[in-house]
């Protein structure tokens, strides 16, 4: 077990260094270079621990210490990584998920889908405070059709038109995109404008039963669509975990 976690700081400290490229090391305060931070969240996440227990268990780990700039005897308090975890701006978390996915084979063909995903309930007492009553986010995300890792996800409480989000992400993934299959929810003349501008080709299902949407979902049936429920199982597994 602690081989298994020790192997998984290596690496998580390793792709967290990519994502942040000239951002990583230390900050010019000082403290703990901010890649430390980012596999110290994946530990607590990965054993399920609570930012008290992570501390803790940390103190009886030297080695791991050791490779995360920690000395076992002066540990920081939980509430550092508990307000670093909202420190980093969401492009860093997009790019440590990116970085993490080129780990995995990619074929090019992705699911572009949307769901709704409950937030963790926020005490009475911060909702007044920042005035807001969020209760559940939009996330649209790119999933590679053969190893279904998530390549993007864009997230907004806007409740923005898949129409809207679905080009934006396939933008940002363009270059290593052939085929994008997405449901009749991102049809639209401008998406798929957009998108064939971008030399990916769009399997978007067409609504209705007309001659042309039948002959159109016949046609990008045969050129792989029918994978695009391999968006549906990443969010079973998200979502149950």
């Amino acid at each position: 077990m602690a081989v298994a976690l020790l192997d998984l700081v290596e690496h998580v400290l390793q792709v967290a260094k990519q994502a942040l490229g000239n951002q990583a090391g230390k900050p010019e305060s000082g403290g703990l270079p901010r890649e430390a931070h980012i596999a110290a969240h994946c530990i607590r996440k990965e054993e399920g621990h609570t930012f008290t227990e992570l501390v803790d268990r940390l103190g009886l780990m030297p080695e791991v210490c050791d490779r995360l700039g920690i000395h076992p005897d002066a540990l920081p308090d939980p509430t550092t990584f508990y307000h670093s975890l909202d420190r980093y701006a969401m492009y860093i978390w997009r790019a440590l998920l990116r970085v993490s996915a080129q780990q995995l084979p990619q074929s090019g063909h992705v699911a572009l889908d949307s769901t709704f995903i409950e937030r963790q309930q926020a005490s009475q007492h911060y909702l007044q405070r920042c005035g807001r009553s969020v209760k559940t986010i939009k996330a649209t995300t790119l999933t590679d059709t053969e190893s279904l890792a998530v390549l993007d996800v864009h997230c907004c409480i806007e409740r923005e038109h898949d129409t809207k989000a679905g080009p934006r992400v396939v933008r940002r993934n363009a270059d290593d995109l052939r085929s994008v299959a997405a449901d009749n929810g991102f049809q639209g003349w401008n998406s798929e404008y957009e998108v064939a501008a971008l030399g990916v080709e769009y399997l978007v299902h067409y609504q209705g039963s007309s001659m042309m949407a039948t002959a159109n979902n016949a046609l990008i049936r045969a050129k792989g669509y029918t994978q695009r429920w391999m968006a549906e199982t990443t969010y079973s597994t998200v979502k149950r975990t």
